[in-house]
């Protein structure tokens, strides 16, 4: 094999025979410029040295590289496909993760990637969120035990090895800012346990091996001809979510409004993302921005998500399974759009929605 290879390195650079490292006559490579007209023309009597030997490896070199560059691909490739498949690294019990990498978003929220073990991942079904719980140091609930909280991952299910959450530290919260101050190597626990509201073949097989009160739904494509979105702060968590699985299905044609509310623009959260999204999908996805603190410049909606707003940008309660409406923000958001969650569960639908003609059928409440 080396040495069909080396044959075709030498035919390649013009290189045969014994003379593989001499360079050719001068006449054979004054043939190929006789017709050379530039003021600066060798002369034809001049010997021209070295030229055709440095040509000749010149070639060589860049036949050698190519194959080098086939070689390594198709290493790399192979590497690629020796990987295992992953399996869930979430099997309904309480396993220890790892900080991996603290990276800061803004002032008051972080992406924290957690280390989980190797050729695992999450596997959620979409939307799926996880329990995150403080270590034996952390804060404790009236009864002493560990506070526990749900998080949505925004890195994709099947991510390998890791999982990657996007939190935002609130001064009042009970597990916020003992997240934001972990250092790399510090542990939490990561648990799944909820059920998910309808069945789908992932979410089915999922739904097997963890049970429990934390209600979410399970995305499928096509079954509403639009999907609006409704967020407020960190709520945009599970909406990234969805949307970053859903845009990347060829065959889906669901639409996806999303109004985003926070505070100022600065605290607009994966806005980079959605923008990217938006130029990439604009025949699916559209975002509207709206701030209760406007800065110079801004001529987006501006104070809180209006009756007037969702009609402008939502389809019609009117079209009945067409739309879907999800909506995730602060609790008093929450209620004021929607109707107040009943603990763990949906409760009824109430608030602007509910003055708009949406039904139960037509909302979820993250």
């Amino acid at each position: 094999m080396a040495s069909v290879l080396r044959s075709q390195l030498a035919r390649s650079a013009g290189i045969t025979g014994r003379g593989a490292l001499r360079a050719p006559s001068v006449p054979a490579f004054r043939c190929g410029v006789t017709r050379r007209t530039l003021a600066t023309q060798s002369n034809p009597g001049k010997p021209l040295g070295n030229a055709p030997l440095y040509l000749s490896l010149a070639g060589l070199a860049g036949l050698s590289y190519y194959v080098y560059m086939e070689y390594n691909g198709a290493n790399t490739a192979a590497a690629k496909k020796a990987l295992p498949p992953v399996t869930s690294a979430l099997t309904g019990d309480w396993i220890e993760t790892p900080l991996k990498t603290i990276e800061p978003y803004n002032d008051n929220t972080t992406k924290l990637t957690f280390s989980l073990p190797e050729n695992t991942a999450t596997l959620l079904p979409v939307a799926g969120c996880v329990l995150l719980q403080a270590d034996e140091s952390g804060p404790k609930d009236p009864k002493g035990q560990p506070i526990t909280r749900p998080y949505t991952p925004i890195s994709p299910s099947d991510k390998r090895d890791e999982v990657t959450f996007l939190i935002k530290k609130y001064d009042t919260g009970k597990l916020t800012p003992f997240l934001h101050n972990l250092k790399v190597g510090d542990k939490v626990k990561i648990k799944v346990n909820y059920m998910v509201t309808r069945s789908t073949p992932v979410a089915q097989s999922f739904s097997q091996l963890v049970q429990g009160p934390l209600q979410k739904i399970a995305y499928q494509s096509n079954e509403h001809d639009q999907i609006a979105m409704i967020a407020g702060g960190s709520g945009i968590t599970p909406m990234y979510q969805v949307l970053d699985h859903a845009l990347k299905i060829p065959e889906d044609k669901t639409k996806f409004k999303l109004i985003f509310a926070n505070v100022t623009p600065a605290d607009i959260l994966l806005r980079q993302e959605l923008d990217q999204f938006k130029k990439s999908h604009p025949d699916r996805f559209d975002v509207v921005y709206v701030v209760d603190k406007p800065v110079e410049g801004w001529t987006g909606p501006t104070g809180y998500v209006s009756a007037a707003l969702i009609k402008q940008h939502v389809a019609s309660a009117s079209t009945g399974n067409k739309v879907k409406v999800y909506i995730c923000g602060p609790p008093g958001q929450v209620a004021s759009i929607a109707g107040k969650k009943d603990g763990y569960n949906q409760g009824q639908v109430a608030g602007i929605l509910k003055e708009l003609g949406y039904t139960e059928d037509q909302v979820f409440k993250f």
